[in-house]
């Protein structure tokens, strides 16, 4: 009798699930989506990544370090805390992480580099800092640099760089090295430092493109970018819809000859249109079309933005992607939009997908589409939201669970998502 009371108690202690988080703000899932708060009272959480041990490591913005999370998994969404520590304590990293394919080299960042650390998923330890990427330096904005290490050509460490300034006039030359995307070898950064102007271009006038990743069936180079704030045309203010945020296609890495390589997207000069309709001389301009900002003239017309590659699809104004993460069959892109700092009335606060088709690596919808994302997780009222208001997605990341990890920065939360 008093072996099956310990085996009774033992089932119940085991089947014990973990203590419900109250979100600081209620989510709102489409069918088939369920999550839950996994960790709270984290430092404006960013980007993430899971190590080869299934711990969580993750970039906080304002404790400036890396903090590294053990996981307890009951399965589901009944996911919680079992250890966590600050395992880097660095004021100056942001918001870039990243792990080698073998999960023993750790790479972070903040405004000026991007550095490496030998990594111990075991232990949740590293060794010491070494500085691989430099001169990434800005004044005035987006101080944030991520980090993508490609797993379709083992050895290539992808790295951002976005605009100085809301309109940067300076990064409408290549050689300034701003708002751009630009490619490193990991063998080569590791002996020695490399300025960020070094590396090779995947793609220039990209104003600040924080999410980028690879398709995982096809292996094409996708990122997200955030337009510009009080955009005007021939004196006319048009920010309210305009212009749309971007999803742009860079082609494959193992192709170095493919037509978007090392290409301009666009900026400082060239928007894509959300809504036409308050674009003055909008003439052959539509949902996608990247016209000229400012005043037109004689020379100055949206045939400039002839030769600039348009986005492949595009999304509302100022809804601020900030991240992107393919399904592990390719078939839909989730992306995380933090929310807007531009409209009058706010928009985004939500994780949403866009489908895609597995086998050729491209959208369902068509660049002219302005139904091609579809939210998934959204704050009970959107209109109402702002920096304190409701959670603002930030960072994605999939545990070997297929779920996925979703952080939110100004409420110091990380939710779990399943039936992504």
């Amino acid at each position: 009798m008093l072996v099956m009371a310990i085996a009774a108690l033992m089932s119940q202690v085991l089947a014990q699930g973990c203590a419900t988080i109250e979100p600081k703000h209620p989510a709102v899932f489409a069918s088939g989506y369920s999550g839950r708060v996994v960790i709270n009272n984290l430092k404006h959480p960013r980007h993430m990544v899971f190590d080869t041990a299934g711990n969580l490591l993750v970039a906080e913005q304002d404790a400036g370090g890396i903090r590294w999370i053990k996981l307890k998994d009951n399965g589901g969404t009944d996911v919680c805390v079992a250890e966590t520590k600050t395992m880097i304590s660095d004021r100056s990293l942001n918001h870039g992480i990243a792990l080698s394919l073998d999960g023993k080299t750790l790479f972070t960042s903040n405004l000026g580099n991007a550095y490496a650390y030998a990594y111990d998923a075991t232990n949740g330890t590293v060794g010491p800092r070494q500085t691989i990427v430099t001169g990434m330096r800005n004044a005035a904005l987006h101080l944030t640099r991520s980090l993508y290490v490609s797993k379709k050509v083992p050895g290539l460490l992808l790295v951002q760089r976005g605009s100085d300034g809301n309109v940067d006039p300076a990064a409408g030359q290549i050689e300034t090295a701003r708002s751009q995307i630009r490619i490193f070898n990991i063998s080569q950064i590791m002996q020695a430092p490399v300025e960020f102007s070094n590396g090779e271009v995947l793609g220039w006038g990209l104003r600040n493109s924080v999410g980028f990743t690879e398709h995982p069936v096809t292996g094409g180079v996708w990122s997200v970018d955030n337009g510009l704030d009080e955009i005007q045309r021939d004196g006319k203010d048009i920010h309210e819809d305009n212009p749309a945020e971007e999803m742009n296609y860079h082609g494959t890495l193992a192709d170095t000859s493919a037509p978007e390589r090392g290409k301009n997207f666009g900026y400082p000069d060239c928007f894509p249109a959300w809504d036409p309709s308050t674009v003055p001389n909008n003439t052959n301009i539509k949902v996608g079309t990247q016209f000229l900002m400012g005043p037109l003239n004689g020379t100055r017309t949206d045939a400039v933005c002839a030769d600039r590659i348009p986005p492949k699809l595009v999304f509302p104004s100022h809804i601020t992607p900030l991240d992107l993460k393919f399904k592990e069959d390719g078939s839909a892109a989730y992306i995380a939009f933090h929310g807007s700092s531009g409209r009058t009335i706010p928009d985004g606060y939500c994780l949403s997908k866009v489908l895609f088709d597995p086998a050729t690596g491209q959208p369902k919808e068509a660049p002219t589409s302005k139904t091609a994302e579809i939210r998934v997780v959204t704050n009970v009222n959107t209109t109402i939201c702002g920096y304190e208001t409701c959670f603002r997605p930030s960072g994605l990341t999939w545990d070997s669970k297929k779920r996925l990890f979703m952080t939110s920065d100004y409420t110091g939360e990380i939710w779990v998502i399943d039936g992504a």
